[in-house]
């Protein structure tokens, strides 16, 4: 936020750490993705489920990353931010390890899904308000795009180990293990300065909240903003699917597991700290819909690869790679519109990164539904079908209201 002289508003308190690590309390992200999104589609694939019920479950499984926005009220006035993140972390991670129990039983196993990704949502959303407000706007896409690494690397580097990890030892042991690993970012979190709470009491939060909401909504770059993210433009949900479609693409187990972390590491770095560096000559906001343009139409190009290992591996990197773009460009934007110690942070960035997670949802349907059409050939041309025209639809649209458009 820039003052009247021109200059911009520090915030009221700064880190005393690098944004690089900070961009590690975003880690249970892409820990409970992994579990959620990678490594149970493959135990639930060994155990014969069929695909499009595993699509369901994940699609069950990543709701609460939308409703979530819901608790903002909570986050901003009645505790802290820093206890929300962190308690909520915790009880995130205590829901990864028992649905991983459950993987036997599928209701219980989705009720424990969607308990730990609403957590782990709740926890995110906590942060994102709190973290705007420990530095600069100028450096929201670096914080952005760390943000991204942390969750695709963590996340890669679990895929990568989470299956072997049960295999070779026990559902037990695995279980606890990766509910604890994927609450080691509260270490960090206990570092960092917070400012106390608001101090009302939670039903007038609840109260408030619609009027907080309309407050939010009468900014008109929130309100452009929101019409990128509901749309399918660069939700890349595919590269939430990719590790149950190994058997489509003669691959194994262990194959996919490490296809999985080492491209979803790789994508992680490239993907996101690239961002930062195209955003010095691409707006955000353009940059958000040429991803999403370019990565629909590489994902209708999978269609023609071979069902070989080659293939699949390919078919995952993209994914990864333009999801991991994706959501770097699309929490730099988040946290651009949040100006410094904003009393409403975490409401304002919980309603605009449940905005981001809904077409993840709606998505996985939709990629569902093609594969029961079509198989691989189905999921990947519905995908690209309705992402690139929601693209074009958005470009033909910003390019006619550019002058009544705010700047992002």
């Amino acid at each position: 936020m820039a003052t009247a002289n021109g200059t911009e508003q520090k915030p009221e308190l700064i880190s005393p750490l690098p944004i690089w690590l900070m961009g590690f309390g975003w880690s249970p992200v892409g820990v409970g993705g992994a579990v959620t999104l990678m490594a149970m589609p493959q135990l639930l694939s060994a155990q014969h489920v069929p695909e499009a019920q595993i699509a369901a479950l994940t699609a069950f499984a990543l709701a609460p990353g939308f409703v979530c926005f819901l608790f903002g009220p909570l986050l901003d006035w009645r505790f802290r931010r820093k206890s929300c993140a962190i308690g909520f972390y915790l009880l995130g991670g205590l829901g990864l390890m028992m649905a991983l129990l459950s993987v036997g039983h599928l209701a219980a196993l989705a009720f424990w899904e969607f308990f730990a990704q609403l957590a782990i949502s709740i926890g995110a959303n906590a942060l994102g308000g709190w973290f705007s407000s420990l530095v600069p706007k100028k450096q929201a896409g670096a914080l952005g795009a760390w943000f991204t690494v942390w969750n695709i690397g963590a996340g890669g580097a679990t895929a990568m180990v989470a299956v072997p990890l049960i295999r070779a030892t026990s559902l037990t042991t695995g279980a606890i293990i990766l509910g604890i690993w994927s609450t080691a970012a509260v270490i960090l979190l206990a570092l960092l300065p917070c400012k106390a709470a608001d101090g009302r009491l939670a039903h007038e939060s609840v109260k408030a909240f619609a009027s907080d909401v309309a407050t939010i909504l009468k900014s008109r770059i929130v309100l452009w903003t929101l019409l990128i993210f509901l749309s399918p433009v660069a939700s890349f949900a595919l590269a939430n699917v990719v590790g149950g479609l190994g058997r489509d693409f003669s691959t194994a187990e262990a194959t996919v597991s490490l296809l999985l972390g080492v491209g979803a590491i790789i994508a992680g770095i490239v993907g996101s700290l690239a961002m930062p560096v195209i955003e010095r000559w691409v707006s955000p906001r353009n940059l958000y819909l040429w991803l999403g343009l370019i990565g629909a139409i590489g994902s209708a190009l999978v269609i023609v690869l071979p069902r070989t290992p080659l293939g699949f591996a390919i078919a995952a990197m993209h994914e990864n790679i333009f999801q991991s773009a994706g959501f770097a460009v699309a929490y730099a934007i988040a946290l651009r519109t949040i100006g410094p110690d904003d009393p409403l942070a975490a409401t304002q960035f919980s309603l605009l990164s449940s905005a981001i997670c809904l077409p993840l949802t709606y998505m996985q349907i939709a990629d569902a539904n093609g594969y029961g059409f079509g198989g691989v050939s189905g999921a990947f041309a519905m995908d690209a079908t309705i992402s690139g025209a929601a693209c074009l639809l958005l470009l033909v649209i910003f390019r006619h209201f550019r002058r009544i458009i705010p700047a992002g």
